[in-house]
Parts: C-alpha cells; structure tokens; sequence
C-alpha cells in the first residue's frame, strides 16, 4: 500500500502555479477575442479604398481566378499556419479584375496599371477576357507596365499586352508550347477489384475513359489535339502582334524549352525589355506618374471602391452558373438552388432581360434538364435570355445553354461534348477479396437488378436495359438542343457524337451566335429587351465566408477523394453529362 504526504508549502506553490496558469490563459482569451473583433471589423466594414490623384491599379498575377469575387473571410487569418490543400487556395474573382480594369480606364485618377507577378491559375478563355479588357484600357492613353520573377505561359499571354515588361535578373519565363494530360484509373482499379460498366452515346465521350482504359482513344486524341492547337494558335497570335515578333519564332522558341533559357535571351528574343531586382519597380513607377507620391491599390482594395450606382427601375439579371453541375449539393452548380435563383428572377417583375453567365464542364443529366425548363419558363415570360460562355460551357453545360436567345462565346471556350454516359461500379472482384457474400429473395425478374449491377455486374438484359436508357437521354439531349438552336436534330446528332469545341469552330457549326465576352453579352440582352437605361442585378449571392472557412479543413489526399467518389456511384448510379477534362500546362 502506497502512502501520500502532502506538503502544505507544496500545495501552496501548486495552488499559486494554477493561478498563474488561469491568469496567463485569461489574458491570451480577451487578447484572441479582440483580435478577432479587429479583424472581423476590417472585413466587413471600415475597409473600403478612395481614389485619389496618381493611383495606380496593381494586378497581382498570382492565386486562381473564379467568376465570382468571394466575400472577404475573416476567418482565414485564423488558418494562416495550416498547409494550404485544395479547399485553401486564394482566389480572385473574373468579375473584380473586369470591373476594376475598366474603372481605371474611365477614372482620370488613375494613372496606369501594373501587372505584378506570374503566377495566376487562369484557364485560356479567362485569360483572353483579362486581356481584351486590358487592351481596351489601353484606348484611354494610360500605361501598363509588367514585372514578374517567373511567369508562367498563360501569365505571359496576359502580360504581353503591356508597354513594357520586366522580369527579374534571374528569373524565367515558361514559353513551352501546350501539354493536355490526362490520369487514368483502370489499373488503380482493377487492384482494388471494381469494373466500371460504361454505357455512352457519342464516339468523343471520353469523360468517362480514364475508369476503362490506360491510354487516350484515337477519337480523344484527334479532339485534344484540335482544340489543344486551337488555344496554341489564339496565344502565339496575340503574343506575336503585342510583341511585334513571328508566330514562327514564337514556336521556334517554345520549341528551345525557354523555361531554362539564360536570361539574357529574354530580352534578346524579345519575350521581355529589361532584367530589373523587385526593389528597383518602385523607381520605374516613380518615373512613369513623374512623382514620389503616388498611390497603389490591389484587386481587392480597387473592388471596394463605391461605384455610381444607376438606379434604373429596369434590371437585367446576371446569373452566374459556374462549376460541376449536381442534383442537390456540391460546391458548383446545384440543380436544386439554381431552379429557386432563376425563379426568383423570373418572379422580380424588374427583371427585363437575363445573362446567364455559364462556366461549366457538365454534369447530371436530370439537374441539366431541370434548369434548361427554368430557362425556359423565364422566356415565357416574354424575358429574353442571353447566355455568356466562360472556359467551359460543355455537355450539361452546353444543354442548360441551348435554349437562350442568344449565345456568345469567346474563341477559347471548350464548349460542345453533346453526349451522355452512364458509369456503374462493378465491385464483384473487391466482394471476392474480401470475402462477401450475398444471398436475397426477389418477387420480379428485375427486382435484384440494382445489386446485381453493383455486386455481380450487368448480365446481357440488364444492360440492354440500361443503354436504351442512355439512348433516350441522348435524344432528348439533341431535341432539346436542336430546338433551342432552330436547328435539325439530326444536324446536332452530327456533330455532338460527344466532341468538344472551341467557341471559334462552335461559332461556324452554328452552336453558338457570336464571339464575344459577358459585357457584348449584357449589350446584347439590353438590345433584345429594347432597353436603353438599366440596372445590374447579380444572382446568386456570393457564398458564405464561414462555408468557405470550414472547407479549409478539408486535406483528403486525390486518392482519397477518388475513392469517395467510387462510394457515391455505388450508393447511386448517375447519368451524366460531362465533357472531358484536361490540365493544360
């Protein structure tokens, strides 16, 4: 038996060493809470920026561009030390930088725009938007100036509009040529034991190739390869022109590998006109406004400036549809919420026309049709549509497209990829490995069937079943198609087969009416409503700093997710309408 003997001078300095602890804790808890009271100030009031004489717009180059500017997070100091994952990435929304580049144009304040940086996740046709709205800046008679330590291609793209480009004395510049790759998962799966029935209308539909094979298909790698050079050739076209150089040089260096080019060769070859450190930009700006004192303001700061706002009783709606289209949740389009936002809009009496802004590479087929009716139902009320495409507006995103007035499209955007799949888990190998077993009673020929095609795979019946399914979605798909577009379904029928587009080539096989970008759009839309004074109204709301906040925790590994996604098609076999996706370096 152990004996205790307390102490009393130890329990004194134990007492007062948990005092301490409280106190200390105490001072930590109000000092967190007034920082916290500071930061949440900062972004939600009391932050807005004032133009003054000798502003210049800075661009920062780098984060990931999304259509719609996000509401500041006031929670993301609070993750400042956490790793950033795929739910942690700053971004800058399309629709800031747009606005903010024309506000510089027209505000006599501002002096000129300078390009910081290379590092932008930008997607082509989003790049191209920057640009143009870059190039007409430059109408007004005001500057542009570029500096970066790297710049990555599509950075570059942009930043050749410039007067004069910078790069630091030892960076680089990424000027490669373009690559399309692809993951595929067959053998990843066929070690875990699952089988991915495939049922599909259209020779290009190749979403759904990486769950059955281990290479690209000839009908993939002749569409990649079009729209692929397609991109190539809008780029070095504009570059050359910007930079008063060849196509043919430009390829001839892509092909040098000028990523790890000498620096010296930069200016030689004209990619840029002088190699300066980081520091000495202060100096050139100073030279450019002809004074010391001059004001800087960033995308953010610039987006928070109160703009004149036209209080016109008539509105045209912008609805933005930006992402995988799903059924009832995800972080895209939800088929769900945006039926309420377009009904909302088709209820505001104010409304007298709609842009309906699409970025979207497809998704579910039953969500698709949904909104493409709610679309419709808009129409009815004598409310005409016009639709906006961004970097994507394929399969899903092409059939929630179809049915409006007017489509516009910018030569880059991958559009098209009429088709539909559908794509059923057979885990029977993986029920093998582990040895499960399954045994049932049925009352029908088919009542086992949704098991059957999970567990065991589909028998000859079944999938005939499941592809005359399939077989009438592709119908509707290019009835819905051909009607929006007053065209022959058997036209459409033609050339869908599930092939992707570039808007220019869209343009020609009568897919969309026009190139252009969201504001030739907005025109547009004012044009078919015969409205000469309007008012913008956004929809829908931006999403919410605090869903934002949580999804910072999110670290699952790509595998990982992967094989969530193989657990929701097992709970649930989709129809999908997807266009395939590609990383374009």
């Amino acid at each position: 038996m152990a004996i205790k003997i307390k102490s009393e001078e130890g329990g004194k300095r134990k007492n007062r060493g948990c005092l301490w602890t409280i106190i200390v804790c105490a001072v930590l808890y109000v000092a967190s809470c007034v920082g916290f009271a500071v930061m949440m100030s900062n972004a939600f009031g009391g932050s807005s920026a004032k133009l003054s004489d000798k502003t210049v717009y800075r661009l920062d180059m780098k984060g990931m561009v999304v259509e719609q500017a996000q509401e500041a997070n006031p929670f993301a100091a609070l993750t400042g030390s956490m790793p950033y994952g795929s739910g942690n990435v700053e971004t800058v929304g399309l629709d800031d930088i747009l606005n903010n580049i024309k506000l510089a144009k027209e505000d006599e304040r501002v002096v000129g725009i300078y390009l910081k940086g290379g590092s932008l996740r930008v997607a082509p046709a989003s790049a191209k938007a920057i640009r143009d709205a870059l190039v007409d800046f430059k109408e007004s008679g005001k500057w542009i100036i570029a500096y970066a330590e790297s710049y990555g291609q599509m950075n570059y793209y942009i930043a050749s509009v410039a007067d004069k480009i910078y790069l630091d004395e030892v960076g680089a510049i990424e000027w490669h040529g373009l690559n399309g790759t692809k993951e595929y998962y067959k053998r990843i799966l066929d070690k875990l034991g699952i089988e991915m029935q495939i049922l599909k209308v259209g020779t290009f539909k190749s979403a759904v190739e990486p769950f059955f094979r281990t290479s690209m298909s000839e009908a993939d790698r002749k569409q990649t390869e079009v729209y692929l050079f397609g991109i190539w050739n809008n780029l070095t076209a504009s570059v050359a022109e910007s930079r008063n150089l060849s196509v043919e040089k430009l390829n001839a260096y892509a092909d040098e590998f000028m990523d790890v080019q000498p620096q010296k060769k930069y200016v030689e070859y004209g990619f840029v006109d002088s190699l300066i450190y980081r520091q000495e930009m202060d100096s050139v700006l100073k030279r450019l406004i002809g004074t010391e004192d001059y004001k800087v303001l960033n995308t953010s700061k610039m987006a928070s400036i109160e703009r004149k706002k036209n209080k016109a009783s008539d509105k045209i709606a912008v609805v933005y549809a930006a992402g995988e289209i799903t059924d009832d949740s995800g972080d895209g389009i939800v088929g769900t919420k945006m039926i309420k936002t377009l009904a909302k809009v088709q209820k505001n009496e104010e409304v007298k026309a709609v842009v309906l802004r699409v970025n979207s590479p497809g998704g579910s087929a039953n969500a698709s049709e949904q909104i493409n009716h709610a679309v419709k139902l808009i129409q009815e009320k004598g409310i005409p549509v016009v639709v906006s495409m961004g970097d994507y507006a394929a399969s899903g995103g092409y059939y929630i497209s179809a049915e409006a007035d007017y489509i516009y499209a910018e030569p880059t955007t991958l559009t098209g990829s009429i088709g539909i799949f559908g794509m059923i888990p057979n885990v029977n190998g993986l029920r093998e490995k582990v040895g499960l077993d399954l045994d049932g009673v049925s009352t029908n020929k088919h009542s086992d069937m949704e098991v059957n095609m999970i567990y065991k795979g589909m028998n000859p019946s079944e999938r005939v079943l499941m592809q005359n399914m399939i077989e009438r979605g592709y119908d509707l798909f290019t009835r819905r198609c051909a009607e929006g577009r007053h065209m022959a379904q058997d036209s459409i029928k033609a050339i869908g087969e599930g092939r992707v587009w570039l808007g220019q080539d869209a343009l020609r096989l009568g897919l969309v009416d026009e190139l252009g970008n969201i504001d030739n759009a907005i025109a547009k839309a004012a044009e078919l409503a015969e409205l000469e004074d309007y008012a913008l109204v956004y929809y829908p709301k931006p999403v919410d700093p605090f869903e934002e906040f949580m999804k910072m925790f999110d670290n699952s590994t790509e595998e990982e997710k992967m094989i969530a996604r193989l657990r929701e098609l097992v709970k649930q076999p989709r129809i999908l309408m997807l266009a395939p996706t590609i990383d374009i370096q």
